[in-house]
C-alpha cells in the first residue's frame, strides 16, 4: 500500500497596497501600507485575469508575497 506524502503548502504574507505605477506588460508597482519593504512589483492572478477585473492606477489591492522572493507578489484581490 502505498504512503500518502504530506505536503505543506508555502506561507504567504498576505498584504494590502495601493497600485502606483502600471506597467505595459501586466506588471504594477504596488504601495504596501504595512510590511518591510515600501514598494513590491505585482503581477494579476489568474482569478483577476479570468473574470476581467480591470486594475488602475489608485486602486486598493490585497497583495499576497513569497517569503523567498519578497521583492514580488501576486495580487489576488481588489478592494473597492
Amino acid at each position: 500500500m502505498k504512503k500518502k506524502l504530506n505536503y505543506q503548502k508555502e506561507k504567504k504574507e498576505v498584504n494590502i497596497g495601493l497600485i502606483t505605477e502600471s506597467f505595459s506588460n501586466g506588471m504594477f508597482k504596488v504601495h504596501l501600507y504595512k510590511g518591510k519593504k515600501n514598494y513590491v512589483l505585482g503581477y494579476v492572478s489568474g482569478k483577476i485575469r479570468y473574470n476581467s477585473i480591470k486594475l488602475l492606477k489608485g486602486d486598493k489591492v490585497k497583495i499576497e508575497i513569497s517569503k523567498y522572493d519578497p521583492d514580488k507578489g501576486r495580487i489576488i484581490y481588489r478592494l473597492k
